[in-house]
């Protein structure tokens, strides 16, 4: 346990966050373990490579996995101070009241809800530290990424031009379709 002052001076025992463990805990099914084993990547996941094909079509230049900057952003714009995730619906909680309905009645409900509300905040956190760092951030939706990568890579240049970044080369090409050179 971690002790913190109070408003009062006296210390407050605050507990700290528990790690998960899948110790006791079995598969709800070998489909399920199998598909959990092979779709969990930290980069290079099929939206993020949408949308950065789709970036690097519109002429901007970026950098990819910022392991420096709170949350590792998926996409960072470092002149522009744009930090971009790339949010799996399941592992970030997309419409969570109903996911969270779903999840409660199937298997290691208990282990599973613990977990995507724990991304959730950590979510929360990451962002808010990037904010007070003077960053603005996009978090978007796995989904929405693999319906319309060109749409929202539309609003990334958006973002960009309001934020004044001018790109590598000639401001001009940013979200006209032509790479800078």
């Amino acid at each position: 346990m971690n002790e913190k002052p109070t408003d009062a001076g006296s210390p407050q025992k605050t507990l700290a966050p528990q790690r998960l463990s899948y110790k006791g805990r079995k598969p709800a099914s070998a489909q399920a373990s199998a598909a959990a084993r092979g779709s969990s990547r930290k980069t290079d996941t099929k939206c993020e490579l949408l949308l950065r094909r789709a970036l690097w079509a519109a002429g901007c230049r970026y950098r990819k996995d910022v392991s420096t900057l709170p949350g590792r952003p998926d996409i960072v714009f470092p002149k522009a101070r744009l930090a971009i995730f790339c949010d799996g619906d399941f592992w970030h909680g997309r419409d969570w009241e109903s996911r969270r309905q779903k999840l409660s009645r199937g298997a290691n409900s208990d282990y599973w809800l613990a977990k995507i509300q724990r991304n959730i905040e950590r979510d929360q956190q990451n962002t808010l530290r990037l904010k007070e760092m003077g960053w603005t951030v996009l978090r978007l939706w796995e989904s929405e990424i693999r319906c319309s990568p060109q749409e929202l890579a539309g609003r990334v240049t958006d973002v960009l031009r309001e934020l004044g970044y001018t790109g590598p080369g000639r401001s001009s090409q940013i979200g006209r379709g032509t790479p800078s050179m």
